[in-house]
Order: structure tokens, then sequence, then C-alpha cells
């Protein structure tokens, strides 16, 4: 039963090859992501975050369309999405989301390059501290995002799954040219 204010939230898991992971979505879009191979936990503690006192409801067929997009994208058939979203945040984390879909599949940019394009050179701890707080992973590109001296570094998802999904879009972009 839906409440006022309280949107339902629809999950699913997704399970691609080697790859699960919990998604979630609203009425008006995907608002979650989680990390590959993360417990049903992940996503709880999100939603009693963002989404306190809504409702959970499995809904394989609602998920569908988000399904189809991220698994097109893990095959190297996808580079962007298409799929409506929900981002819930900040303003400025709602900036440094967006900052983060410009960065084109198959590149990197550090923090500073992210907190340069929203010209806030001095913000890069609160760059990385939004960009920590990104709900959707894959969809919305954080594991572009890489140290200044182009190492890897923290991912929610764990440096594994960062370092899977960019070499994942190297050999697409490779294969695509």
């Amino acid at each position: 039963m839906e409440t006022k204010n309280k949107p339902t939230l629809y999950w699913s898991l997704l399970k691609y090859k080697d790859w699960h992971f919990y998604l979630a979505c609203t009425q008006k879009g995907l608002v979650f992501v989680g990390s590959q191979n993360k417990p049903f936990e992940e996503l709880f503690e999100w939603a009693k975050k963002r989404f306190p006192g809504s409702p959970f409801v499995e809904d394989v067929e609602k998920l569908e369309p988000y399904v189809v997009e991220i698994t097109q994208y893990l095959e190297g058939k996808r580079k962007t999405f298409t799929v409506p979203f929900e981002y819930v945040g900040t303003q400025f984390q709602l900036a440094v989301w967006q900052a983060l879909c410009e960065i084109p599949y198959g590149q990197t940019k550090s923090y500073s390059d992210i907190a340069n394009d929203l010209n806030k050179p001095a913000a890069v701890r609160a760059v990385g501290a939004a960009i920590g707080a990104n709900p959707v992973l894959i969809t919305v590109p954080c594991h572009r995002v890489i140290g200044k001296n182009g190492s890897l570094t923290g991912y929610r998802g764990g440096l594994e799954m960062k370092t899977l999904l960019l070499d994942l879009e190297k050999r697409a972009s490779c294969s695509n040219e």
C-alpha cells in the first residue's frame, strides 16, 4: 500500500554472467544500482536513508527496461543509457553526477578535473564525497573517475568492479574503431 509522499521502491536482482547486483526504481525512474555481488542489505540500508518508510516491492517486469540496457552495456553493446532516472541527492551531488554523465565512454577524468568542470577547483574532496554517494553505479559512470596521478581510487562497488568496468569500456572502444 503506497502512502502519501512515500513512493514505492521496486527492486530486482540483475544477473549477468558473474555480475549480480540489485536495482531499484520508482515510478519516475531508476534510483539505485548496487555493487557487484553485494547482498540486498546494501540496497535496503541506502533506501532507509533516501526513501524512509517507502514500501519495497520485488518487480522483475518493472525493472526489465533497466536490466536490458545495463546488460547491453555489460555486453559492450551500449555506451549511453536512455532509461529514465530519479536522482535523489543534494544540488551539489546532482551537479557532480551530471558532470560524470558527460565523461565520454571509454575515457577517464580526475576528481580535480570534475571540480574544475564545475568551476569549483577547491572542492575536490566534496566532489569525491558526491561521487561516493552516487546511488546508480554504471549508469552514472563514477567508475570513470581516477586519481590525478592516474591511479584507481575508491569506488563504492570496489576496485575490482571499477577495473572490470574500465576494461570493458576499453575493449568495447577498441573493437568499435
